[in-house]
């Protein structure tokens, strides 16, 4: 593996003067059922296409090639369920037999290669059984986070058109139980696209109405099968450009973007990352705490742990409340994780709620190797907190659902490089990474840019939107010729570090001065008493725009909100000074969120400024956004 040929840096540079003898190197770790001769096709697609005469089938990859090599009654998934109380786990042969019994129900509803199946599933084994079901036969899977509303879930399948649908009774929250029957059957009815089947699996906290001969009861299906002697189902060959999934993002029209993800490349490159960047071996267990509806789900949950015949987790709870902030701790040291990764806002609640990590102490988590974050930027006092507590190195690194891996990291398997707080540390190999001016010329280091990242794009990036190159182009390739443009801000320090402070909207411009709401949200979060905090660039008729702190306070914090507030001004204008112009520290409650932990900040600066603004479709808690309207109405700043 290349991960054996020395560290990153000969690396990077044998990976940068040949890169399709790299990646057919990487290529040869998996199965194909017809190798691929071509590497890189620069002439297909809007920037060229990965394996193009290649053939092969990811599910097989997944699952048959380790049960091929012996391994069928090694762990392949843990599902741990503190929300409900239970939990259970399957082997790679007992997965395998799962899949094939759900693949041969697809069939059975006349699904065959191209057709496409969307999963509207709460954190449960059967959706991982879905996904995999589907790439076995080579039906394009739509993931749609369980929950989402019926608008959102009817806007996707118009743009998906599937002939089948997979979801579940219910999903399950802290608190409360979420039916998702009838925000499915609103839907469908909502949708021009008329679907034919839905599998509903039926949850023991509620008991969906099943509409007659459209819908069908998954556990009914699978014992029929069972009971019919229904066997293995052979995996359906596929070119290593078929697409495996669509993904959708929010796009600004407000119409869904379709991220498409294709089979070779996305299987060669998360196969390459678990050992490169995690550090990851077969047989040791991988817990992405994220959800199946996200890209981190998708990559690091199903298929990468998958890939690498590793034991993955499938974590249906919270960091705090399922019961307590003990609760990651609970699940590295009953099921021996060696890496986490998770989102920065989830250790962020796990320090509101236990400052002092004194519910650490009640577990044995020695075997943890590593910690990674990545989902939004990852403050260096909560990486250093992290680090105190863990005690193991704790990696933030960078990339996005259109990449489907890290564009940027500091890899564990190629031997760390020195950490640098605040930076994702340095691009992997596959990505050419450049900070450019708005003329499309490279800055010279520790000058702020836009983040773009040369042509082409590595294996598992997507190769366009679904049905939709001409807004693929334009959506990320237009602006900058001969890049994709990652829409990320930041600046290259001298030793080649990569410092993402934000989304260009996150760049806002005060009096002139192009200043990062990330530069001054790392600066709030060094206060002692701060647990989180988001910024946003308000109008300002002088200015152009101002900058306005909101800060969340950690548990039993005990000064007057009006010292905190005045503390945070005065760090701002110390560090960064006046040049900020930072006057307003607002404590809240809470932040608003999407589900995947992302600070809703855009909405939030549409509130301030007094514009249109509508409910996001991804929100965790509506009531959050009327809370930060009352405190900008409290403070005279709601525009």
């Amino acid at each position: 593996m290349a991960s054996e040929q020395g560290g990153y840096q000969a690396v990077y540079d044998g990976w940068k003067s040949n890169p399709e003898g790299f990646w057919r190197a990487e290529a040869a770790h998996l199965d194909w059922i017809r190798a691929p001769e071509a590497i890189f096709d620069a002439k297909s697609g809007a920037y060229g296409r990965w394996f193009p005469d290649a053939i092969c089938n990811t599910a097989a990859n997944c699952l048959d090639r380790h049960i091929a090599a012996g391994r069928g009654d090694q762990l392949a998934l843990i599902y741990d369920s503190p929300i409900t109380g239970s939990g259970s786990k399957l082997t790679y042969a007992q997965l395998k037999r799962e899949v094939d019994l759900l693949a041969h129900a697809i069939r059975g509803f006349g699904l065959e290669k191209g057709d496409r199946a969307i999963l509207y599933m709460p954190m449960v084994p059967e959706a991982a059984i879905a996904m995999l079901a589907c790439a076995r036969l080579g039906v394009i899977h739509s993931v749609v986070f369980g929950g989402f509303a019926a608008h959102e879930l009817a806007t996707r399948i118009d743009d998906a058109k599937p002939k089948l649908i997979l979801s579940a009774s219910c999903g399950i929250e802290p608190g409360r139980v979420v039916a998702y029957k009838p925000l499915l059957d609103r839907a469908i009815e909502e949708a021009s696209h008329k679907v034919e089947t839905c599998i509903v699996l039926q949850r023991p906290q509620v008991q969906a109405e099943l509409v007659a001969g459209r819908d069908h009861d998954w556990a009914e299906l699978r014992d029929n099968l069972v009971t019919q002697g229904a066997g293995p189902v052979e995996a359906v060959p596929l070119q290593a450009t078929d697409p495996l999934y669509v993904l959708y993002t929010s796009g600004t029209t407000g119409k869904p973007k379709g991220v498409v993800r294709d089979n070779g490349g996305h299987m060669v490159a998360l196969h390459y990352s678990m050992h490169a960047l995690y550090g990851m071996k077969p047989g040791e267990v991988f817990w992405a705490a994220s959800d199946v509806g996200w890209v981190v789900g998708h990559s690091y949950i199903v298929y990468a742990p998958l890939l690498m015949g590793c034991t993955t987790v499938l974590y249906e709870g919270k960091p705090v409340g399922t019961p307590d902030p003990g609760a990651f701790w609970r699940v590295i040291a009953e099921h021996d994780v060696k890496v986490l990764f998770t989102a920065p806002t989830a250790f962020r609640a796990i320090r509101k709620e236990d400052p002092k990590a004194e519910h650490l102490a009640r577990y044995d988590v020695k075997g943890l190797k590593a910690l990674f974050l990545a989902g939004e930027r990852a403050d260096p006092d909560t990486v250093k907190w992290a680090e105190d507590i863990l005690k193991v190195p704790v990696i933030d690194h960078w990339w996005q659902t259109e990449t489907g891996w890290a564009i940027a990291g500091n890899p564990l398997g190629l031997g760390m490089l020195p950490v640098k707080h605040g930076s994702p540390t340095v691009p992997m190999p596959g990505y050419d990474v450049q900070i450019l001016d708005e003329a499309g010329k490279p800055v010279e280091a520790g000058k702020m840019g836009s983040i773009a990242i040369r042509l082409p794009l590595p294996p598992s990036c997507l190769p366009t939107l679904w049905n939709a190159d001409e807004r693929f182009r334009s959506s990320y390739l237009t602006e900058f010729p001969g890049y994709y443009n990652t829409s990320d801000a930041g600046y290259r320090d001298a030793d080649g570090y990569l410092f993402i402070m934000g989304r260009t909207d996150d760049i806002i411009n005060v009096a002139g001065h192009r200043l990062s709401t990330g530069g001054m949200e790392e600066v709030l979060a060094s206060h002692p008493a701060v647990a989180e905090c988001a910024v946003i660039g308000a109008k300002d008729n002088l200015k152009g725009e101002v900058p306005v702190g909101f800060v969340v306070l950690k548990s039993g914090t005990n000064a007057a909100s009006e010292t905190i507030e005045r503390e945070c001004v005065g760090l701002v204008r110390d560090r960064i000074g006046p040049v900020a112009a930072f006057k307003t520290a607002i404590i809240v409650n809470r932040l608003p969120k999407t589900r995947s932990g992302k600070i809703l900040r855009g909405t939030m600066k549409k509130i301030a400024d007094g514009d249109a603004w509508s409910m996001p479709a991804t929100i965790d808690d509506p009531a959050i956004l009327e809370e930060i309207a009352r405190v900008l109405e409290l403070k005279g700043i709601k525009g």
